[in-house]
C-alpha cells in the first residue's frame, strides 16, 4: 500500500478524501491519509481562514486544495467578476424562472419575505454543506483564480482541479511553489489531455461517483486510463469507500484512491443529523444523474426537486454557470422552510452508508480491509 507516489506526497497511506469540511481534511490528514478542501463555496477570504485552521491542525503534514476550473463556460474569458455577473444575469431566461416559481410553489416552499435578499451568501441550513449563495461560486475562471492564488500562498501539497485541464498557467504557478497538481477525468481522451498540460496525477472517475460525474463505469475506466497515462500514476474514483475496493482498484493499476462521498457520514463532517439519516436510509438507486444544479451531470440524491426537472413541462436546463444562477433564489427560498429540497451531492456507495464513524475508524478499517482482501487473494493462488 504504502508506494512511490506516497513517498513522493509525504503519505503513509494513498487515500486521498475530498471534502468541503475543514474537520474532515485534517482528521484524513492526521490518519495518514490526505485531506483535500473542497474550495468552490468559499470566497478567497473564507478559504484563507479554512486553510490557515487546517495547517494549525495537521501540523505539517501534507494536504490539498480543490479548485473547479470549468475548460469551457458561458462567459468563459471575461476576467473580473464584476463584469461578467450582470451579463451572465440577462441571460437567464425568464420564462426558466417563472417555471422555477411555478413548481416551489407547487412543493410548498414559501416565498421569500418582503425585501428578504436571494443574493450573496445565506445559512442554506443543516446537511447542505454550509453557506450556499453568491449565483456563481467557483464555476468560473474569474472567480477560481483567486482561490488558487489563496491556496498556493499556503505550504499545500497538492492542487487539484476538476471540470477539464487547469489552464497552463496554474500547472506552471502550481509547479513553481513546489506543488503538484492533479485533475478529474471521466475518459481516456481526457486522461491524455491533463498530462500534455503537465497534470502530475490523474483522477480517473468513475459515473458511481457523486457530484460532476461521467457515463463510464470505475472498473472500466481506471484500467483504459492506467494504459493512456502510464508511467503519470493514477488515482481511482467512483464508489470507493471501502478496502475491498481499494484492493480491486490498485489490482486495476490505481496508484490509490480518490474517495468523498463516504466522508458525508463520518462524525467530524458537518452534515446535519436529518441529511445524515437520509444518506443512511438511502440506496444506491437513489443516487441519480441530474443537471438541475449547475447544467452538468451530477449525481446526487434524488428529491422532488431533482424530479421536477426531468417533467414534460421542464424547459430544460442551463448551461454553466446559468443553471446555478437561475435556481439562487430557488435555494434561498428552501433554505428558509424546505432544506431537504436542497441538491445533495453523493456517489452510489450511499447504499453502503448506514452508521456514523469517526474519519479515522473509516481510515484504518479501510487499510485494514484492504491488507486482508490482499492476503487472501494471494493466499489462493497456486503454483
Amino acid at each position: 500500500m504504502h508506494n512511490e507516489l506516497c513517498e513522493k506526497l509525504g503519505i503513509e497511506f494513498p487515500i486521498f478524501a475530498f471534502s468541503h469540511c475543514r474537520d474532515v481534511v485534517a482528521a484524513v490528514t492526521n490518519a495518514g491519509g490526505m485531506g483535500v478542501l473542497g474550495a468552490l463555496a468559499f470566497t478567497p477570504e473564507q478559504l484563507e481562514l479554512e486553510i490557515t485552521w487546517i495547517e494549525d491542525q495537521v501540523k505539517g503534514r501534507p494536504y490539498g486544495v480543490d479548485v473547479v476550473i470549468p475548460a469551457s463556460h458561458v462567459g468563459s474569458g471575461i476576467e473580473e467578476v464584476g463584469d461578467l455577473m450582470p451579463k451572465l444575469q440577462d441571460m437567464v431566461p425568464q420564462d426558466t424562472l417563472d417555471w422555477i416559481d411555478g413548481v416551489l410553489d407547487e412543493l410548498g416552499v414559501a416565498p421569500l419575505p418582503e425585501g428578504a435578499a436571494s443574493d450573496g451568501e445565506f445559512d442554506a441550513g443543516e446537511g447542505s454543506g454550509g453557506m450556499m449563495g453568491g449565483g456563481l461560486l467557483g464555476w468560473t475562471t474569474a472567480t477560481s483564480a483567486p482561490q488558487v492564488e489563496v491556496a498556493l500562498r499556503h505550504d499545500i501539497s497538492l492542487l487539484v482541479n476538476a471540470l477539464g485541464p487547469p489552464p497552463k498557467e496554474v500547472v506552471d504557478s502550481a509547479h513553481d511553489h513546489g506543488v503538484m497538481v492533479a485533475a478529474l477525468v471521466g475518459r481516456a481522451d481526457q486522461a491524455e489531455k491533463q498530462v500534455q498540460q503537465g497534470v502530475d496525477i490523474v483522477v480517473a472517475q468513475g459515473t458511481e461517483a457523486g457530484g460532476h460525474t461521467g457515463e463510464i463505469a470505475t472498473m472500466v475506466l481506471v484500467p483504459e486510463v492506467v494504459e493512456r497515462v502510464s508511467p503519470t500514476p493514477v488515482l481511482a474514483a467512483g464508489g470507493i469507500g471501502s478496502g475491498k475496493q481499494m484492493a480491486a482498484a490498485m489490482a486495476l493499476g490505481a496508484a490509490g484512491v480518490w474517495t468523498g462521498s463516504i466522508w458525508l457520514g463520518v462524525a467530524e463532517s458537518n452534515t446535519g443529523p436529518e441529511s445524515m439519516q437520509r444518506l443512511f436510509e438511502a440506496s444506491a438507486r437513489d443516487a441519480v444523474r441530474s443537471r438541475s444544479l449547475t447544467g452538468k451531470p451530477a449525481r446526487m440524491l434524488r428529491n422532488e426537486w431533482t424530479m421536477a426537472w426531468e417533467r414534460d413541462d421542464c424547459p430544460g436546463t442551463l448551461p454553466m454557470p446559468l443553471q446555478f444562477m437561475a435556481t439562487q433564489k430557488a435555494r434561498a427560498r428552501m433554505a428558509r422552510s424546505r432544506p431537504e429540497l436542497f441538491a445533495m451531492p453523493v456517489g452510489q456507495i450511499v447504499g453502503s452508508m448506514k452508521q456514523v464513524r469517526t474519519t479515522k475508524q473509516v481510515v484504518l478499517e479501510m487499510v485494514q480491509e484492504y491488507i486482508e482482501t490482499v492476503e487472501k487473494m494471494s493466499g489462493g493462488l497456486t503454483e
